[in-house]
């Protein structure tokens, strides 16, 4: 089986200094089950791609393992010489360990950059299909690419085969990527060539760290990760600081309440709901998405105005529901305001066929609390997947940061906030979005404007 990673960041043989394995040598590894080879077919400054070639011993794989038995001709017949599973993981973990830990002693600097990294795989069993392939990578802001192996050319009514060469690409950091294919090679898979206990709970939290606890199929990983057994699924997902735990949602709300208490003396909150209120009354939209609605400040001002036919409230944390179902009062609400508002439990990184098909959506400073990977996978899920007809979007200006006088120079507003766009940041990207999906967008201020500094906060309208 055959691992190719490539970069195409000038220098691109840097990616030797972070596998640890120069361009200019064949270097092999003995494995319990076979051998491991990295070699690099190119290697330039723009392009170096490494092979990792793992090398299955089909012998080593009768001895009998764990007590399990299998139908008499698996011991002869079966693909765990040739498709991608967790023999490759371990390689990973053997061969690049170094560089799935993250270190870098030569060049340190180079280990918390992303890179343009392209990952191929030759053979991978997608049990599930594409789909689930796509669901697996897409919302880590990969771009997938496979093509379906068939089982026999020389039999065409056999039909095709459950493995695929795969190809994704992304901008991320090699031990990211690393982390990404450890474990959800074997998840594809969906089984393990060995036994299965407590340790594996250990070794999925430690490399889904940062990733996984965010990941809309986080049940599923977890699931096809621990080989479906129950009680370890449920005492890893239990451990997945998640953002519906308690403890993770009162940190929340504290640093809201910090934020809240920086824009007060502006009553920016106010200004951006009637903004935003304004922006989707003024398209005439009648069936209204609140994306990461959080405890429902936006959808009390909707269910106000009679002219909105339908508003859904959508957001990932349970808690938040819980909290936005509370303040609407929708249990004493009167039916004919029961029938016009619900709230959604999803993740806006993951496409969900319930949110197309819709007037507008509104995502009020939501998109800086997103890292770059799950950023471009909101991207998909909201301008290309759900396609509302109108998008309103705010987020926070950056330059004005210096007109509030609590916020400390250098701080964002919100210590969950990943990123401040400046005015020209916003713009670039939101003219990309449209031009990338077929939108045109316009500009707005919200709050009180400074002739220098611009806004507090600033809006784009995308209209298809």
């Amino acid at each position: 089986m055959l691992l190719t990673i490539t970069n195409e960041k000038p220098p691109a043989t840097d990616l030797g200094y972070l596998l640890h394995k120069k361009p200019a040598r064949v270097q092999r590894f003995s494995l319990a089950f076979g051998a491991a080879t990295v070699f690099y077919p190119e290697a330039s400054d723009n392009r170096c791609s490494a092979v990792l070639l793992l090398d299955v011993d089909p012998v080593g794989l009768v001895r009998p393992k764990g007590g399990e038995t299998a139908f008499a001709l698996e011991q002869y017949v079966n693909d765990r010489p040739y498709a991608a599973s967790s023999f490759l993981s371990v390689a990973i973990a053997r061969v690049y360990g170094s560089a799935l830990k993250g270190q870098c002693s030569d060049r340190p600097e180079l280990v918390e950059q992303p890179l343009p990294l392209t990952a191929e795989l030759s053979a991978v069993p997608a049990r599930g299909g594409v789909g689930v392939l796509r669901r697996l990578f897409e919302p880590l802001g990969y771009r997938v690419e496979s093509d379906r192996h068939v089982l026999d050319s020389k039999f065409p009514d056999w039909g095709e085969s459950p493995y695929h060469a795969i190809r994704i690409a992304a901008d991320v950091k090699l031990r990211d990527l690393l982390s990404h294919l450890y474990v959800l090679i074997p998840v594809l898979d969906d089984d393990k060539h060995y036994w299965v206990g407590e340790d594996e709970v250990e070794k999925l939290l430690k490399r889904g760290e940062g990733w996984l606890v965010g990941h809309p199929e986080r049940a599923l990983i977890a699931e096809r990760y621990l080989k479906h057994r129950r009680s370890l699924v449920d005492a890893a997902l239990t451990r997945l600081l998640d953002e519906d735990q308690p403890g993770a949602d009162e940190i929340r709300t504290v640093r809201d309440e910090e934020e809240e208490v920086i824009e007060k003396p502006l009553r920016l909150n106010d200004l951006r709901l009637d903004t935003v209120h304004q922006a989707l009354s003024h398209v005439g939209a009648k069936r209204v998405l609140d994306l990461g609605c959080g405890e429902g400040k936006l959808l009390r001002h909707l269910l106000k105005d009679r002219t909105f036919d339908e508003i859904v409230g959508v957001d990932v944390s349970h808690r938040a529901l819980e909290i936005a179902h509370q303040r609407l009062h929708l249990e004493r609400l009167p039916e004919r305001d029961t029938k016009r508002i619900r709230l959604l439990h999803g993740a806006l990184t993951y496409r969900d066929r319930r949110l197309e098909g819709y007037d507008a959506a509104a995502l009020v400073e939501v998109i800086e609390h997103l890292d770059a990977p799950r950023l471009r996978a909101l991207e998909r899920t909201v301008f290309e997947c759900a396609k509302p007809e109108t998008v309103v979007l705010t987020t926070p200006n950056r330059e004005f940061n210096t007109k509030f006088e609590t916020l400390p120079e250098g701080r964002f507003r919100h210590r969950d906030h990943r990123f401040e766009w400046t005015r020209g940041e916003f713009r670039a990207w939101a003219e990309d979005i449209a031009a990338r999906f077929g939108y045109a967008v316009e500009f707005a201020p919200v709050g009180p404007e400074d002739a220098e500094l611009g806004p507090p906060t600033q809006m784009a309208v995308f209209r298809r």
